[in-house]
């Protein structure tokens, strides 16, 4: 199957990279063009192309990993002159469930299958080949895709219609940003206890404290290191999206307030880009 990629941020660039390794990728597009030459350099077999509308000519797959809702239904608008029937288009962004639908509906009349396919796993688990992808669509064009899904992907699990990807995101996030909340307090009072850096974190790891975001963030967060990750602006997007389904289906979450209030905080002393493991310096008070 001929695959095509757009968005070659820090998790779509080694996704996409997966493919162009097992040979199904054949052309990359990216609103920044310094990163499709980045991954061109890398990857010399792999074609740019010049828009949207050009990577969808003579693909079966045309998978997306942009930045948010707008993003997304730009992408989508300018591809549609060149889609045909038969293709699948794979969204990898983390949007919201609603706008999901509303683009499945629109390519359903092209007789073009949606399936929104947000991933959890981190910057790691992306060049690793190791995320766990979340889908909602049709299953029968999600089982077509799927082999190729498999080079970035350990877990790929169809739940149910079309945006129940994105449902299933936002509970994943809602516990990412509670899980951050947890350890960046506590290693913020670790650290204002002066108990020893290094036994506290293998203690914590080993015990049931131990979580994928002390694994991978305590050292650096202890450091004051925040270059590698996910951005806060980002989470900050995604909890929106939670807060949001939390309210339509009436449901009271004190983390999804309390991260909203504290990322908003963050972000407001300048905390764009780096890694939302940043978050303990508003802890350190």
């Amino acid at each position: 199957m001929k695959a095509t990629w757009i968005g070659l941020g820090a998790m779509g660039a080694p996704m996409a990279g997966h493919l162009a390794v097992g040979g199904e990728l054949a052309t990359v597009w990216n609103r920044t063009p310094e990163r499709a030459e980045r991954f061109i350099a890398d990857y010399p077999s792999i074609r740019t192309a010049a828009g949207p509308a050009q990577v969808a000519v003579d693909a079966d797959i045309i998978f997306i990993c942009v930045s948010a809702d707008d993003d997304l239904r730009a992408v989508i608008e300018q591809l549609e002159p060149s889609l045909a029937a038969g293709q699948v288009v794979v969204d990898h962004s983390t949007v919201s469930p609603a706008t999901a639908r509303e683009l499945a509906d629109a390519l359903e009349d092209l007789g073009v299958a949606f399936i929104d396919a947000p991933v959890t796993g981190g910057v790691e688990g992306a060049i690793a080949g190791r995320l766990a992808v979340m889908a909602g669509g049709d299953d029968r064009a999600l089982q077509q895709v799927r082999p190729v899904m498999a080079r970035y992907a350990r877990v790929i699990h169809n739940l149910g219609p079309s945006g129940c990807g994105q449902a299933a995101k936002a509970v994943n996030q809602l516990m990412v940003a509670g899980i951050a909340e947890a350890v960046c307090e506590s290693l913020a009072l670790m650290e204002k206890l002066e108990l020893p850096q290094e036994h506290m974190l293998e203690l914590l790891a080993g015990g049931a404290a131990g979580n994928w975001f002390l694994d991978k963030r305590g050292r650096t967060m202890l450091a004051d290191s925040f270059e590698t990750g996910f951005d806060p602006k980002l989470l900050l997007k995604d909890l929106r999206i939670c807060q949001a389904l939390c309210t339509e289906a009436g449901f009271e979450s004190a983390v999804v307030d309390q991260a909203l209030s504290d990322y908003g905080r963050l972000i407001e002393t300048g905390a764009n880009g780096g890694d939302i493991s940043s978050l303990i310096r508003l802890k350190r008070g």
